[in-house]
């Protein structure tokens, strides 16, 4: 269950990524996009990579930081960076501390077979550490347009 709640601070956090440590003071005075991908290298996953990439300096420009997390190892998430030229941290998040944070393992169907999954889902927080939108089920294409042009009628 989720602990989180648009309108609410985050709880603090302290995650390991691919660009060192990331806390939730580190984000303060500036909002964050934090989206939350099931697999490193699966289609959906690096068109949604690719995607915030290619609109990352667009959100660098609106003072807003661009951060992916899955339960992915440190070592998949360099490859996958590196592979993809990401500039944005990825966090691996092997203990869930911060998918159950933000309520985002659930059951899913793959291959007629009941799996334990992340669901795709992105968190927008505000500079002082405040949720103040959430996407969740969604689909990759234009997921990171719309990221963006909320972040920017947010400013």
């Amino acid at each position: 269950m989720s602990q989180i709640a648009t309108g609410k601070p985050i709880p603090a956090f302290t995650a390991t990524s691919t660009q060192g440590e990331i806390s939730l003071d580190s984000l303060r005075g500036h909002c964050a996009v934090l989206y939350f991908y099931p697999k490193d290298n699966t289609p959906g996953c690096t068109t949604e990579a690719q995607d915030f990439r290619d609109l990352y300096q667009h959100f660098v420009d609106a003072g807003c930081q661009v951060i992916g997390v899955s339960r992915d190892s440190l070592k998949s998430h360099t490859g996958f960076s590196d592979k993809h030229d990401l500039p944005f941290p990825l966090i691996f998040d092997d203990a869930e501390t911060l998918c159950q944070l933000f309520g985002v393992i659930k059951m899913k169907n793959m291959y007629g077979k009941q799996v334990r999954g992340i669901e795709r889902s992105t968190f927008l927080i505000d500079a002082d550490g405040v949720l103040i939108r959430e996407w969740r089920g969604l689909r990759v294409p234009g997921h990171a347009d719309e990221v963006l042009q909320f972040v920017r009628d947010s400013a």
